[in-house]
């Protein structure tokens, strides 16, 4: 994919690297001289301009990009870049990242967001996973579809050990897309059993979460 980051400042580096070091052609836009350090991701195309301008946008070639990720520091900025890039640009996915939780409510569609991420929400729903073994955490929320990702670690004493995942009564507006198991990340299967300690990752619409956790015997 050819992905393009606003903000090259320490998240905005992060992302690029990884990124890049999984095949993907990344560009780097940055308005600040002094974050502006193409060395430090040699592998990516830099630019040197103000994201929230449709001429720096259009330079640069964002309309040739399949993903525009906003990882500034301020959210005003990633709303306008989410926005001018859906709109103007019709990219096809975006992603935002959100600085300040209260405006959280704002990186929606309307905003041309598809995805919004949350660092203070993903730490602490991380934290809560950690220490919610049985329990539904909420990761993430696509807000195209109105859809979160939630996981779900299985107890020790899981009623649903050694059961098949065809088992599972999942509700219509859910899907059960992975399994992680130790160092595995398993594709389920109809056939593969579950184990206690399993992490069952769902993407699933606001309103059968509680149906999930009832099919889980919870």
């Amino acid at each position: 994919m050819r992905v393009a980051i606003a903000g090259a400042g320490a998240v905005g580096r992060s992302i690029a690297t990884e990124l890049v070091d999984a095949g993907h052609v990344v560009m780097l836009i940055e308005r600040e001289s002094g974050q502006f350090m193409p060395e430090t991701v040699e592998q990516a195309d830099w630019v040197l301009g103000d994201a929230c301008e449709v001429s720096t946008l259009e330079e640069s070639g964002i309309q040739l990009c399949d993903v525009v990720i906003a990882a500034t520091g301020d959210d005003k900025v990633n709303l306008v870049v989410s926005l001018l890039a859906k709109t103007e640009f019709a990219v096809r996915r975006v992603v935002a990242r959100v600085n300040n939780p209260a405006n959280e409510w704002l990186f929606t569609d309307s905003w041309g967001v598809d995805v919004a991420v949350s660092t203070p929400r993903m730490l602490a729903a991380m934290v809560e996973e950690a220490v919610s073994v049985g329990d539904l955490v909420r990761l993430m929320t696509f807000r195209q579809s109105q859809a979160n990702l939630v996981e779900l670690t299985l107890p020790e004493e899981t009623p649903l050990a050694g059961r098949p995942v065809r088992d599972l009564d999942l509700p219509r507006d859910a899907a059960l897309v992975t399994i992680l198991r130790g160092d595995r990340v398993i594709v389920p299967q109809p056939e593969d059993p579950l184990e206690p300690g399993d992490e069952l990752l769902f993407v699933a619409h606001a309103d059968v979460e509680s149906d999930i956790r009832t099919a889980l015997g919870y």
